[in-house]
């Protein structure tokens, strides 16, 4: 329960969105796809200890439940647990210091297990820790405008400088440049901007959608493999760009010389964290 945080870069092939002819087949491939995550506990604003599970790629209903469980010596107990038929469920309670984390089931028999958090209940612990995305920084230098960019144009300032520099490390390994694409774009701040909105991090958003339904919702059509880096916290293109190249699993995405697209999205919440988002697609 104590492992160390994995990379936080999500990757789609063109064999796991495979479409199927006939109604039976779809049914059989989404219930193959069907399956349970949760959320590793984190602290909220309000000081509260949430967690939240969801079924994806599901095609039946099922009772989901999760549990929220504190590490101590011995058996684990459960300090609340919640279950629900809507697909996502999410809990909260006061919080107190220790090790927490987090186990959801459907009655199908799926199951998973967060990383554990370990929670102080501070001020100032709430925000989740992107490990991979290098050092979050409390006091951003930059403002990247949290609004679409005006007619004609594809992306803020900022979000192309982030598409120069991408593109800068794949011209170093043979990539061709990425184009940015308005719909990626529109996925990739939207995502970014719910993150701040909503003070969480993660490639699943609270409503439950994965980073490739939010770039179909965005009117991406056709596309044979998808990608999505995230950070939060880092004060500048540069510094996130960097950052993602010193983790493994989004420098892969930044140098995977398939892609030819990309959209990105800068957004600042209210405590002042700027949230990024790179959404990759080959067409």
């Amino acid at each position: 329960m104590r492992r160390p945080l994995g990379v936080l870069a999500g990757l789609v092939s063109a064999a796991a969105l495979c479409v199927t002819s006939t109604a039976a087949e779809a049914a059989t491939a989404s219930e193959t796809a069907c399956r349970v995550k949760v959320a590793k506990p984190r602290l909220s604003d309000a000081l509260k200890i949430e967690s939240s599970a969801a079924r994806r790629g599901c095609f039946n209903s099922a009772l989901l439940r999760i549990r929220i469980k504190r590490a101590v010596p011995g058996r684990d107990p459960v300090v609340k647990s919640g279950a629900t038929r809507n697909g996502r469920i999410t809990l909260a309670l006061p919080c107190a210091p220790g090790t927490y984390y987090a186990v959801a089931t459907d009655y199908r028999g799926r199951t998973a297990r967060s990383k554990a958090a370990k929670l102080t209940c501070a001020p100032g612990s709430a925000t989740p820790t992107p490990t991979p995305s290098g050092t979050p920084s409390p006091t951003p230098s930059s403002s990247p405008t949290t609004a679409p960019p005006s007619s004609g144009t594809v992306g803020t300032a900022e979000e192309n400088e982030v598409v120069r520099l991408t593109n800068a490390e794949r011209a170093k390994g043979g990539c061709a440049p990425l184009k940015h694409d308005p719909q990626l774009r529109a996925a990739a701040f939207g995502h970014s901007d719910d993150m701040a909105k909503n003070n969480y991090f993660d490639h699943t958003s609270r409503d439950g959608r994965s980073f490739t339904d939010r770039i179909r919702a965005a009117g991406f059509t056709g596309g044979s493999a998808w990608a999505e880096n995230i950070a939060f916290g880092q004060p500048s293109a540069a510094s996130v760009v960097q950052g993602w190249m010193n983790s493994s699993g989004h420098r892969a995405n930044i140098m995977n010389c398939r892609f030819n697209l990309i959209g990105v999205g800068a957004a600042k919440s209210s405590q002042g964290r700027i949230y990024w988002t790179q959404d990759f697609a080959a067409r």
